[in-house]
């Protein structure tokens, strides 16, 4: 539709997940109306991520040093273990402020359809942290979806071997949603979640 360097942009922009032809566009011509000090400094952001954000060694999350922030923490709890799919999810259990144990990232979910299986992912050097660690509870914090639900059997079958407890996220309704929207499955797992309530 456009011509050069502005719709080199466009189309690179519209590489980006979450970023349909309309957003891409929208965003260029933003790019376009900012000084050009504004579009170095994102440019720069764009190549200095690039160049030193790596993987923890230890957890695979994200880092710009050997070992993440929560890796180099002393006062996180050791013995308790949290088993994500993808290091953005360490963010996301931060934030709620509730888990203090440490994390591995697997690197993404068990999926035949696209060739994905566990020596594609990173269960070799969970089962090395189990072995070297003083881990006393493995917590799987996989999608509630169908692969999150494969690489959390596959992980429960081959942890349960280990003598460590092994538990799973709960997962059931949402806060402020209504039971008549509410699927079979979401449905189901609420139930099996539920909790005695205890009167006092």
């Amino acid at each position: 539709m456009y011509e050069g360097a502005l719709q080199d942009l466009i189309d690179e922009l519209g590489r980006l997940p979450g970023v349909g032809p309309k957003s891409a566009q929208r965003i260029a011509f933003h790019v376009l109306s900012r000084p050009r000090e504004e579009v170095a400094l994102l440019a720069d952001a764009l190549l200095d991520v690039k160049d030193n954000v790596r993987f923890c060694e230890r957890c695979g999350n994200l880092s710009e040093a050997e070992l993440c922030g929560i890796c180099q923490d002393s006062r996180r709890d050791n013995t308790m273990l949290c088993v994500v799919e993808e290091a953005k999810d360490v963010g996301v259990i931060e934030r709620t402020r509730s888990y203090r144990g440490v994390y591995h990232v697997l690197g993404g979910a068990i999926d035949p359809i696209n060739g994905i299986g566990p020596d594609q992912l990173r269960v070799r050097e969970l089962l090395v942290r189990v072995g070297n660690e003083p881990i006393e509870e493995i917590i799987i914090a996989t999608d509630p979806n169908i692969e999150g639900e494969a690489t959390a059997t596959y992980l429960t079958r081959t942890l349960s071997t280990l003598g460590i407890a092994v538990s799973r996220l709960a997962s059931g309704l949402p806060v402020g949603g209504d039971l008549e929207y509410a699927d079979e499955v979401t449905l189901g797992r609420a139930f099996e979640g539920r909790r005695r309530i205890d009167a006092s």
